[in-house]
């Protein structure tokens, strides 16, 4: 068992964005200044700025893409939302890239490279509404846990046979889920206060996580729209999902908790 801890959500990637949107930003605006006052140190500032927005990006790049792979519901519309915000990022880093390369060239004139730098602070713009909705629509990098909920529970496992070890007796408390990654598949095994429960970790709805969610006297709650479900059967208890979730037969046995990865 390969135990991974973590948050939901990188927590340096909404702190590090901020250094290549003002950098970006500053150098455009001097830019800018440098074609209306026809100051070359005006240029020059905004060639520094260039330079550091780009350093920053890449580095802001590394936490977003870890929430990409690990974060982000793999079948959803956040993960469709979040490849449209990462692919833009591309964009409009090349842009700025092409701009600093050129800046300094005769081939091109300097109202064009401003112009594409006024194109690239654009994308950022666009980027930045995908961002903010990924993170107050889809929760993505919001901490999930609610009264009693505990520490946000997460592991990677292989699937070795048709019984699998997912946790030990007394690990969680009633209301408490758990994320297992097994393979391929998520699954949120969960404590009621009659039995553990096992489902899916998709909302049948537009896919949301549902171990992000709140779970109370065997009801699972989605975080995005609310849907509902019981935790044992699987059954729609509140829309707007229209479809059950697949639940998991568990077993208890001598302080372990046993998951069959076939549905129940």
């Amino acid at each position: 068992m390969k135990s991974k801890a973590s948050i939901k959500g990188h927590p340096l990637h909404p702190i590090l964005v901020t250094f290549p949107i003002a950098f970006f930003t500053g150098t455009l605006v001097f830019d800018v200044l440098g074609v209306l006052k026809g100051n070359t140190g005006y240029r020059q500032t905004g060639e520094f700025l260039e330079l550091a927005g780009l350093i920053t990006a890449c580095i802001a790049a590394i936490p977003g893409l870890v929430d990409y792979f690990y974060t982000v519901p793999p079948v959803s519309s956040a993960k469709k939302r979040a490849t449209q915000h990462g692919l833009i990022n591309l964009l409009l880093v090349l842009i700025f890239i092409a701009a600093y390369v050129l800046r300094n060239k005769s081939i091109v004139s300097f109202p064009v490279i401003v112009g594409s730098e006024l194109a690239g602070f654009i994308l950022m713009g666009v980027s930045g509404w995908l961002g903010g909705t990924l993170v107050y629509r889809n929760q993505i990098g919001v901490d999930p846990r609610y009264a009693g909920a505990g520490k946000w529970n997460e592991v990677y496992l292989k699937d070795s046979g048709n019984l699998m070890v997912v946790a030990v007796a007394g690990e969680l408390q009633t209301g408490q889920m758990k994320l297992l990654h097994i393979d391929s598949k998520r699954i949120v095994l969960g404590k009621t206060a009659e039995s553990y429960v096992a489902f899916d970790d998709r909302c049948t709805h537009k896919g949301g996580s549902l171990a992000g969610g709140m779970m109370i006297c065997g009801t699972v709650q989605c975080p995005w729209h609310g849907s509902q479900f019981d935790c044992k059967t699987g059954e729609v208890k509140a829309g707007p999902a229209k479809d059950s979730i697949n639940t998991y037969k568990i077993s208890l046995k001598e302080g372990k908790v046993y998951l069959s990865l076939s549905p129940d």
